[in-house]
C-alpha cells in the first residue's frame, strides 16, 4: 500500500525554523517526483516546492530563499527558515508528479498533513 506520512510540524515564533519530513512506504521514494503543499483555513491548497527524481527543484516565490527541499531514498525533507505568520497552515507531502510542479492536480498520492503555526 502506497502511503506518505508527514512529521515535524509545530508552533514557532515569527522568524523561527522547523524541519518537516515525509516518509514513504509502498514505493521507492527516490524514483518519484515529490512535492510539499500547504493549506490555511479558508484558503486553497498551494504548492510550496517540488523535486523530481533527478533532483530538479521548484519553489513558490513566497518561500524562495527561506525554505529548502531535499530528498533521499527514504524521506523528503522541507526545511522552513525565517518563518512568518502567513506560513501557518497544514503542510502536506505529495507524490506522483511527472515533473516538478506546484499544482495539486499533478500529484496522485497525499499524506495526512502536519500542522505549522507561526505566531
Amino acid at each position: 500500500q502506497v502511503q506518505l506520512v508527514e512529521s515535524g510540524g509545530g508552533s514557532v515564533q515569527n522568524g523561527g525554523s522547523l524541519r518537516l519530513s515525509c516518509a514513504a512506504s509502498g514505493f521507492t521514494l527516490s524514483t518519484y517526483c515529490m512535492g510539499w503543499f500547504r493549506q490555511a483555513p479558508g484558503k486553497e491548497r498551494e504548492g510550496v516546492g517540488a523535486i523530481d527524481s533527478d533532483g530538479q527543484i521548484v519553489y513558490a516565490d513566497s518561500v524562495k530563499g527561506r525554505f529548502t527541499l531535499s530528498k533521499d531514498n527514504t524521506k523528503v525533507t522541507l526545511d522552513l527558515d525565517k518563518l512568518r505568520p502567513e506560513d501557518s497552515g497544514m503542510y502536506y507531502c505529495a507524490a506522483g508528479c511527472w515533473a516538478p510542479a506546484l499544482t495539486p492536480r499533478a500529484f496522485t498520492v497525499w499524506g495526512q498533513g502536519t500542522q505549522v503555526t507561526v505566531s
